[in-house]
């Protein structure tokens, strides 16, 4: 097998699919990549069999066959190479030689036959969205995924599809967020599946602000997502996801309104004399204003005052600072809404002008 090509046709697809490389891989062949031509069309693979990307590469003159390198040095050779390098690689048994200008690489390469490749997914269900609408359902969000719990179900994102939309809920079990876009969808029956975190991370990462379609395919198994010259497939876990609705408090009556900057700057002063491991803070609301304490074992403490539009009764309520933090750095609006019910209740956030996404935060004890 041997192509020809501009450093930057195989740098921008290898960047794409670098991700499911993993540095310590317990089966060599994961650490490389796969590269096949077929009919004068190049792709490039790599999988971790969690997670496999695909990318498509353009302009390559390339003759049938296909061969595994080892991904990071190949990408490596390819950065270091200079802008507008003319790029030629040839595979010969198990090797191959890669040759720009005056220079010379050989690298050693692994039967492409012993190369896992994920299986056909077959799909139950089918949506097109806008790159920007996807990113945009995954970003508001992610940050609630847990990470490495027991609960293995909550170590990812679920998406569920119905007939009038498509929405995307992470919980760790101590903070909630759900955002969901009203589309049409011809969807047979509503369907949840849960997408792990690394998929979602990778995918967050190949994912751009723009209007191109992306085909959202969900098998029993698998996700997958076409992008532009770009296929990602994912293992879904298999689980139940809790029943979000009613972890969603309804029933708040006191309403707060505060600029979301100040509040933000505020949590984080405070936030420096909160206890290292538990990051609790109290917020006392009172008539007009948030006072905002916190103290740590070392007798230290914070405190802080800023106004806010609020008229209920007077209320001390104490909070995981980073939880909070984590939701006012993702919403964009300029004021943040936060409805309580009583100090130990959960509390309901979202941003005023966007009603597409809200998040609930439990209390702590101080």
């Amino acid at each position: 097998m041997r192509f020809s090509i501009q450093r930057e046709g195989l740098l921008k697809p290898l960047q794409h699919v670098i991700g499911a490389v993993e540095r310590r891989q317990t089966m060599p062949i994961l650490a490389n990549v796969l590269i096949r031509a077929d009919q004068g069309r190049l792709s490039v693979t790599t999988t971790d069999l969690e997670v496999e990307l695909v990318a498509q590469v353009n302009e390559a003159g390339a003759t049938d066959g296909e061969v595994t390198l080892p991904a990071r040095k190949l990408l490596d050779i390819c950065r270091a190479l200079p802008d507008e390098a003319q790029l030629d690689l040839k595979a010969d048994g198990d090797r191959a030689v890669i040759t720009s200008g005056r220079a010379r690489f050989t690298l050693s390469t692994l039967p492409a036959a012993d190369f896992p490749a994920l299986d056909d997914i077959s799909t139950s269900q089918e949506l097109e969205l806008s790159e920007r609408e996807l990113r945009h359902l995954i970003l508001k969000t992610a940050f609630a995924m847990a990470n490495q719990d027991v609960r293995y179900y909550l170590n990812g994102l679920m998406l569920e599809v119905e007939e009038n939309g498509v929405r995307t809920v992470a919980t760790d079990g101590h903070r909630l967020a759900m955002c969901e876009l009203k589309t049409s969808v011809a969807a047979p029956s509503t369907q949840q599946v849960i997408v792990p975190r690394k998929g979602v991370q990778e995918l967050l990462r190949l994912l751009e602000d723009s209007d191109d379609r992306v085909r959202v395919q969900i098998g029993g198994s698998h996700i997958r997502v076409t992008l532009p010259s770009l296929r990602f497939t994912s293992k879904l876990i298999d689980g139940r996801f809790p029943d979000y609705e009613r972890v969603i408090p309804r029933d708040g009556d006191q309403v707060m309104e505060v600029e979301r900057e100040s509040l933000r700057k505020a949590l984080s002063r405070a936030s420096i004399l909160s206890n290292e491991k538990y990051r609790g803070i109290r917020l006392v609301l009172a008539e007009g204003q948030l006072r905002i304490q916190a103290h740590n074992p070392e007798q230290e403490e914070a405190e802080d005052e800023i106004e806010a539009r609020y008229t209920g009764k007077a209320m001390e309520i104490g909070f995981n600072v980073t939880y909070l933090l984590d939701v006012l750095n993702t919403v964009e609006g300029e004021t943040v809404e936060a409805t309580f019910k009583d100090a130990s209740s959960s509390v309901l956030m979202r941003d005023p002008g966007a009603q597409d996404a809200l998040y609930v935060v439990m209390p702590m004890r101080l």
